[in-house]
């Protein structure tokens, strides 16, 4: 029996499970919703490594499960994010919600033990639609606007990834899922198949000007759906990259905008969910540069700081989470002083922001320096510095201004109860891990995707992160960050929060293209007016003429002669036969 369990497609227990949710009730889904994390849990750790679940579809090989290093550890951090957004999700009695998570949490570990395109498209769109309930719960018109925009986006991902596994099958011969680069350091060197399902990957990686779809759905999510979303989508994005673009040049660019431009946004961001939405850019452009890299020490870069990145951005989202469930609100604008009435929250935020800040001790330090010293080993002098400037960057809107306007600032005079126990729980097992990758890395670098741990300075030995170099170039930056905050303060210089709507790109589809896409409706719709209007008059004139005809007064009522007559019924007769007989 265990052993038949074992061999269970990993995250089916979660997605079949959250079906037969509706018969606990709305009570005790939320209870179910966890226990089924917890077991998918216990038996992903004891799945055995390998490729099973074989399929053939029209003469094509699938394979259903593939469990290497790179899928373990993405399968592993995957179950550990489902558990705890259950954990923080036990208050909410609402059973479409976590039949959804479930579907979606599961749907994602699916995606990334899927050894073939087929399989990874079946469960890149299951997260797609399962995962826009979410975002649909909160029950208001823009939660429902921003859902179909994110639909639409995330679906047309899926058409693409399936396009370019076509292309792939026609110009290969298979739909294994591996590196799709081959010998290619470039994409213009990548074939249409590959060109495609890389477009694929960077809509769900949030590459620039595809990033949009973040900051609209996820802060629109509910307070414990943000958690879910966060974790999930664009996670399994960079696991996809990595497994088939790793060393494609360009990626190493992109990456290096994606950590620059989200700071600008988040800085004069008056939502501090959405703040969150730009700065988890930010930190996909730290792997998104890794990939790119394409080294050993750079994709163990990539995964562990993904692996941590789960975690602390899990955190911080559940910190204001907790703030939006008891204030209704996540407006740096109408918050400040809840430190005061939640100090748990507030010292569990600071700790979520320390880690995605890089401070040593923390997660996020093991994992982002591992990136950044990739960057130096091949000597892109640039992109090192642009790693560094993005460092300090994330410091100050995520590390500082997510808990300095939400829990100290001005005091809003908001006194409110600390989050429910169970919300507590969760934050306080992120924040553990937390402080526990930071001090113990070895265990997570033992997870990671190359062994050993990386290679490091053209040796074979661990990655060793507490270097003095490391430690005090990290401290400086960050150093510098709170400085030029204080300063910024004091002087009055820093962007004050104010009550507005901030423009990004997304506004050119948001305004002009329904604009222009209700005028080109409009303009059609008269032309059918006129066109409907002529054709009507025309058929009512016929009518008309035909009525006159047909009547008491009208030519055909008249009396014609006999000769007439015959000569008529004859021509009639003659056309029949010619009819018959042709």
């Amino acid at each position: 029996m265990i052993d038949s369990l074992k061999h269970l497609p990993p995250g089916w227990i979660m997605m079949l499970g959250a079906l037969l949710l509706p018969m606990l009730g709305r009570k005790l889904s939320a209870a179910g919703a966890l226990a089924l994390s917890l077991a998918s849990l216990a038996l992903f750790c004891v799945t055995p490594s390998g490729e099973w679940g074989n399929l053939e579809l029209f003469g094509n090989q699938l394979t259903l499960v593939r469990i290497d290093r790179l899928s373990f550890i993405f399968g592993l951090i995957f179950h550990m994010a489902a558990v705890m957004a259950s954990i923080y999700a036990l208050h909410v009695q609402d059973t479409k919600q976590h039949i959804a998570a479930m579907i979606y949490a599961g749907g994602a570990i699916a995606a990334a033990c899927a050894g073939d395109f087929v399989t990874l498209f079946v469960f890149w769109e299951l997260t797609a639609l399962s995962s826009v309930v979410l975002v649909w719960a909160t029950g208001t018109e823009r939660s429902y606007r921003s859902g179909m925009r994110y639909l639409i986006v995330q679906v047309l991902s899926g058409v693409l990834l399936l396009s370019g596994a076509l292309f792939q099958l026609n110009e290969t011969g298979s739909l294994t899922f591996s590196h799709l680069a081959g010998e290619a350091t470039s994409v213009f060197d990548l074939s249409i198949g590959a060109k495609l399902i890389l477009l694929a990957f960077g809509i769900k990686a949030a590459f620039p000007l595809l990033h949009n779809w973040l900051q609209d759905a996820y802060p629109e999510a509910t307070a414990t759906g943000t958690v879910f979303l966060s974790a999930f989508t664009t996670k399994l994005a960079i696991y996809s990259l990595a497994r088939g673009f790793a060393g494609t040049e360009e990626l190493i660019y992109i990456g290096c905008a994606m950590t620059l431009f989200p700071i600008v946004f988040a800085v004069i961001e008056n939502d501090l969910r959405r703040v969150l939405a730009y700065s988890l850019n930010n930190q996909l452009g730290f792997m998104v540069v890794g990939i790119g890299i394409g080294t050993d020490l750079a994709i163990n870069g990539a995964a562990a700081h993904a692996f941590c990145h789960i975690i602390y951005k899990a955190l911080l989202f559940m910190s204001m989470g907790a703030v939006l469930h008891r204030v209704g609100t996540t407006k740096a604008t109408e918050l400040g002083g809840l430190h005061k009435s939640m100090p748990w929250t507030t010292g569990f935020c600071l700790i979520g922001a320390g880690s995605i800040s890089g401070f040593p001790l923390l997660s996020g330090f093991v994992s982002k320096s591992m990136i950044i010293t990739a960057a130096g080993e091949q000597h892109l002098f640039w992109v090192w510095i642009v790693l560094l400037i993005a460092s300090a960057g994330v410091m100050e809107h995520s590390g500082i201004k997510i808990p300095f306007f939400a829990f100290f600032a001005h005091d809003s005079g908001k006194r409110v109860k600390e989050a429910p126990w169970n919300m507590l729980i969760a934050m306080g097992t992120a924040a553990i891990l937390c402080v526990g990758l930071g001090i113990f890395y070895p265990l997570l670098y033992s997870l990671l995707p190359t062994e050993p741990m990386a290679m490091h300075h053209g040796h074979e030995e661990p990655y060793k992160p507490y270097t003095v170099a490391h430690v005090v170039t990290m401290l400086q930056l960050l150093l510098f960050a709170v400085l030029a905050f204080v300063f910024l303060m004091k002087t009055r210089l820093y962007p004050a929060e104010v009550r507005s709507t901030n423009l990004d790109t997304d506004w050119f589809y948001r305004k002009p293209v329904p604009w222009l896409i209700g005028a080109i409706g409009s303009g059609i719709a008269r032309i059918d007016d006129a066109i409907r209007n002529e054709f009507i008059g025309f058929g009512k004139s016929v009518i008309g003429k035909l009525a006159s005809s047909f009547s008491e007064t009208g030519w055909l009522s008249r009396t014609w002669a006999t000769n007439t007559m015959a000569f008529w019924a004859a021509m009639l007769l003659g056309i029949i036969l010619l009819i018959y007989y042709s």
